[in-house]
């Protein structure tokens, strides 16, 4: 019998944990970036996925689709109107690169930008997975704390100045301005403007990260960052992830030719994934306009529910806000709880939840916080979901002390 082959010698230094092997989704499932299921235009995608490969399924025999390395023209173009009415960006097709996703934005700008020792300043709260890749660089993460609008510039510009005394410039200033994850907050044009300036004055790049502006409930929002500074300084990725399917995996970077031609010159993939390109281009030209407000209503009311469920079985014990778009509900409770070892307990008895220190540079603080995601779970689900999230709660740290509007005294 061949002995098994040991490879762990071999594996490079910071190789991270082997993953636990998938055995499907639990019961109630409040975790990642998953979408409501009903509101996957699966009827309009089948359309288009055949008129456009019945039209141009021929350009898939040459990498790049006849559009060249920054993908598919007509996903460009209808990106940069969109992008223009949106969120006032001005920007040609040129300076659209379409990405595997905007993880792999993320990593480009990283590739880009850092190195081991370079310091970056971002939202105290903020993207789990920015987090985990900003730590895998080695880089020094600054984390500025949030209130209702965002970053809060008086730390920003207090820390800046600290590290310039240092003699240190940050690489970049990373934010999810609209539709904050996972917050929810939303940052105003004033303090946008105050953003840039300051950014400028220091010598900072903006990292903004619009992945969830298409995901307001009023469909108004602030003009982006990269609007308002005419994309000087700024680089700014987005994605279909949130307003489409996130298994599409198609995201994008906007940013100035000088910097998008050296963005383009890392990313050495042969190009994104071409049929989900054609098939978005083909599906948004016609129905993203309407597409977008009618998940919108569903994820709202998804929202509500979720609220009131939570009012119902943690009482007081929860304080959380309304946020005004998005997917995730970020959640406070009672100092005593530790919600990596709530998760743990949660996950056994069916409900998967994200722990508040994985999307926090302040792990003391995010200790008793964290974030559920409400827009794939059915309402009726997610009411089963937090009432069974309630009761393992009470039964590992005390609260919440009533559960349903019920004394628990035993």
């Amino acid at each position: 019998m061949t002995a098994p082959f040991d490879f762990a010698p071999l594996l490079a230094p910071g190789t991270p944990a082997p993953a636990i092997l998938w055995k499907g989704f639990p019961k109630y499932n409040f975790i990642g970036g998953h979408n409501d299921a009903k509101h996957v235009p699966v009827e309009a995608l089948v359309t288009a996925a055949t008129t456009v490969l019945r039209r141009e399924g021929a350009t898939l025999a040459t990498y790049g689709l006849n559009s060249g390395p920054l993908g598919y023209r007509p996903l460009r173009e209808f990106l940069a109107k969109k992008l223009k009415d949106h969120a006032g960006i001005g920007c040609s097709p040129d300076e659209i690169l379409i990405t595997s996703g905007s993880m792999q934005g993320l990593e480009l700008v990283n590739s880009l930008l850092l190195a081991k020792g370079d310091t970056v300043l971002i939202e105290q709260e903020t993207y789990g997975g920015a987090l985990t890749k900003l730590t895998k660089l080695g880089v020094n993460v600054t984390g500025i704390p949030l209130d209702e609008e965002g970053l809060r510039l008086d730390i920003v510009e207090q820390t800046l100045a600290d590290l310039k005394k240092k003699g240190v410039t940050p690489k970049y200033i990373y934010t999810i301005p609209t539709v904050q994850n996972p917050t929810g907050a939303i940052m105003g044009e004033a303090r946008r403007a105050q953003l840039i300036k300051l950014a400028a004055e220091y010598g900072v790049m903006i990292f903004e990260d619009e992945c969830y502006s298409d995901l307001i409930w009023s469909g108004e929002r602030p003009r982006s960052i990269y609007s308002m500074a005419n994309g000087e300084g700024v680089i700014f990725i987005g994605s279909f992830s949130k307003s489409i399917a996130p298994a599409l995996r198609v995201g994008y970077i906007v940013a100035k030719w000088d910097i998008l031609g050296r963005i383009l010159g890392l990313k050495q993939d042969a190009g994104s994934g071409a049929l989900e390109q054609m098939v978005l281009a083909e599906f948004c030209t016609q129905h993203f306009a309407t597409h977008v407000p009618k998940l919108n209503k569903t994820l709202h009311a998804k929202l509500q529910v979720l609220r009131e469920a939570l009012a119902e079985q943690f009482g007081t014990s929860a304080e959380f806000g309304d946020p005004a778009g998005g997917i995730y509900l970020w959640i406070k409770l009672p100092e005593v709880v530790d919600t990596q070892k709530l998760a743990q307990a949660a996950l056994a008895a069916g409900v998967s939840l994200n722990p508040g220190p994985e999307w926090s540079t302040n792990k003391a603080y995010a200790r008793n916080r964290l974030r559920l995601c409400f827009a794939n779970p059915e309402p009726e689900t997610i009411r089963q979901g937090v009432a069974v999230l309630a009761e393992v709660c009470r039964r590992e740290f005390g609260v919440p002390l009533r559960s349903a509007n019920v004394d628990r005294k035993s």
